[in-house]
């Protein structure tokens, strides 16, 4: 059974960074495009980045230059090194893996962890 499990979450003054990390347990990590998605309450989920199997990324506008995301896939763990945090940037963050295969979207969600961007 696949398992995404998050950590890094906090509370962080303007202008901050964080660093989130996301652990894939249950199958190989290297086959996964991985990706962190945020939600505000009464808002859609939305990609904040994406890292593919040959690491190519993909950020949203709105965290391009501010934002990074990286992959160890020795370590089974996709990263989001967050800096110059706004207090927009506040949310739920959630890691994703996805892959296709003959059987279908295989597609999993982490449980989250919360980003607040406060002074």
């Amino acid at each position: 059974q696949v398992q995404l499990v998050e950590s890094g979450g906090g509370l962080v003054q303007p202008g901050g960074s964080l660093k989130l990390s996301c652990v894939l347990s249950g199958s190989i990590f290297g086959i996964y495009t991985m990706g962190w998605y945020r939600q505000v309450p009464g808002k859609e989920r939305e990609l904040v980045a994406s890292i593919g199997p040959s690491r190519s990324t993909n950020y949203a506008d709105s965290v391009k230059g501010r934002f990074t995301i990286s992959r160890d896939n020795a370590k089974n763990t996709v990263y989001l090194q967050m800096s110059s945090l706004k207090p927009e940037d506040t949310a739920a963050y959630y890691c994703n893996a996805r892959t296709l295969r003959t059987s279908g979207l295989m597609n999993y969600w982490g449980k989250g962890t919360q980003v607040t961007v406060s002074s």
